[in-house]
């Protein structure tokens, strides 16, 4: 057996891996702007707004929502190979909602730590760095994130907070302009050309209002002195 032809099959295997990889699901992420109507858009950017500014004001809602959609779409992934999907969706959106609940604190530092991963990784799609990688750009986050988040707490919620809301404002802002490109005489796709081809584009529209979204959020919690845990 030839060894240095196997290696060498191993390694242009693995260099076409990583030039192909394609790890951020960008196809997704337009599915659901596109499928957006006007009017739920809309609903999503005035929703999106609020979040982003307010979310520390109601940051204990806003966890166990967020908690209930991840066991409800784990749930309809374990129910799908159970064939019954509804009902496991059913029961893992019930479970975690009532987990987190008694575990806050914990279930805050957790989506602060997926959100400081959210941010790294999109700073390193964003350079248009191999993304077979990106796993070590959002470590580097996630681990940053979870630390603040348990050394200052209101970090954590703030960070989680300005993230989701500029994702939901952000994705109804980009809808709306597909709309609007729906309705000229001579349809253009310039929004769908930026997602798709300028690899800093996404990364930008989320995490420049999420820095809006944390400084300002600071701001309002320094002039509140009902806000607890």
């Amino acid at each position: 057996m030839n060894y240095i032809n196997i290696l060498a099959a191993v390694k242009d295997a693995t260099n076409a891996v990583e030039n192909d990889a394609e790890i951020v699901p960008v196809d997704f992420v337009w599915d659901q702007i596109s499928s957006l109507g006007w009017f739920p858009a809309v609903l999503a950017v005035s929703f999106g707004v609020v979040y982003l500014l307010y979310g520390w004001r109601i940051f204990k809602v806003l966890t166990v929502i967020c908690f209930g959609l991840i066991g409800m779409f784990g749930g309809m992934a374990v129910g799908r190979t159970l064939d019954n999907e509804m009902w496991g969706g059913i029961i893992g959106l019930a479970t975690l909602s009532l987990v987190s609940m008694p575990l806050m604190k914990w279930c805050i530092c957790i989506l602060g730590a997926v959100s400081g991963a959210v941010f790294t990784g999109g700073v390193w799609y964003a350079f248009g760095l191999p993304q077979i990688y990106l796993w070590a750009g959002a470590a580097v986050g996630g681990v940053a994130g979870g630390m603040i988040s348990f050394i200052v707490f209101k970090a954590a919620v703030m960070l989680f907070t300005s993230m989701g809301g500029s994702a939901i404002m952000m994705s109804g802002l980009l809808a709306l302009g597909h709309l609007y490109e729906n309705t000229k005489q001579v349809q253009t796709t310039e929004i769908h050309d930026l997602v798709f081809e300028c690899t800093w584009f996404l990364p930008v529209i989320l995490l420049v209002p999420t820095v809006i979204g944390l400084y300002t959020q600071n701001k309002l919690m320094k002039k509140s002195s009902e806000w607890e845990i």
